[in-house]
């Protein structure tokens, strides 16, 4: 006879400023029948909250069997996990009662609603690196922001309000850490540095500097390039030996959209890792990218309903 498998799916829904992912996910970590939708057009309708309930209801005509909806959300959330509180990429969402929405405009589902940087640190713990994750990390994400979270023994640290480990929002040399090393950040630095580099590069210094071109002519040994990069990791790394004192955690897995730079910031992370904390950190110190690359938030959004 052979052996009954679970079919039983999710709906894991990742929401980004630039796209709203959605996915059914099965505990094995595959994503089924999965779709993108732009953020900006589900916000000018001037409903953001009743696109996202309407195309829910949509895509679970197809799928009547999935009772469990995961939402990852890019940014603070009230203790209890029903409210969204500070959504800077989606202002309209702040302060709405969307678990009270959601559950009245869909009373069949249980819906779990997270941070997102918590949410893909959970997917890599569930799916990720062949299973060998310590049961205690910190994650960083890198892209048009930057996004913190830890796992401590299996479970996501959500601090003391349920908002803890905003690293990119700590001071960082006389701003905050996300205005430094997020995308913008990348790019602005990059743009002021470029004028007065007296070599050749591959960067064009008569059009406007981009992340993607940054990582592309850093791959192809670019000079300039992964200098830009190697400062990120600094700035970055200064953020993270506060994050390692705090914790007391030292493997840092580094995700999002711009840890395609993984190789090239990492040095400077480990210089100021390697400058500012003794051997009792540094020799148990683990950097390592994460594996799950865009799925990270749709995989850890539909694993909020595994625990459940």
């Amino acid at each position: 006879m052979k052996p009954i498998m679970n079919t039983e799916q999710y709906l894991g829904i990742d929401i980004g400023g630039n796209h709203v992912k959605m996915g059914f996910v099965d505990r094995a970590g595959v994503i089924h029948d999965f779709q993108s939708y732009p953020t900006a057009e589900w916000r000018a309708t001037g409903d953001f909250v009743g696109r996202l309930i309407d195309t829910i209801q949509f895509r679970l005509i197809s799928h009547k069997e999935t009772t469990r909806v995961g939402i990852g959300l890019p940014g603070m959330l009230s203790k209890d996990r029903s409210t969204p509180l500070i959504i800077p990429a989606i202002p309209e969402l702040d302060n709405v009662p969307l678990l009270q929405r959601l559950t009245e405009a869909l009373p069949q589902c249980e819906f779990i609603l997270e941070n997102d940087a918590n949410a893909a640190a959970l997917g890599e713990l569930l799916f990720a690196h062949n299973g060998t994750l310590p049961d205690t990390f910190a994650f960083v994400t890198m892209g048009t922001g930057i996004g913190s979270a830890a796992v401590i023994e299996r479970k996501i640290f959500t601090g003391g309000d349920g908002n803890g480990l905003e690293l990119g929002h700590i001071p960082s040399r006389g701003s905050w850490l996300e205005h430094n090393v997020g995308k913008q950040g990348i790019i602005r630095l990059a743009t002021e540095k470029l004028p007065s580099y007296p070599k050749e590069t591959l960067i064009p210094r008569d059009q406007p500097v981009s992340a993607t071109k940054l990582v592309v002519s850093a791959e192809n040994k670019d000079e300039f390039s992964q200098q830009v990069f190697f400062e990120v990791g600094e700035i970055l790394g200064e953020g993270l030996v506060s994050l390692i004192r705090i914790m007391d955690i030292t493997d840092i897995v580094i995700g999002g959209g711009l840890s395609a730079s993984f190789e090239f910031v990492k040095p400077g992370i480990e210089k100021v890792i390697h400058e500012y904390l003794p051997p009792y950190y540094t020799n148990k110190l683990s950097l390592t990218r994460a594996t799950l690359g865009n799925d990270a938030g749709l995989l850890g959004a539909a694993s909020l309903c595994f625990e459940k």
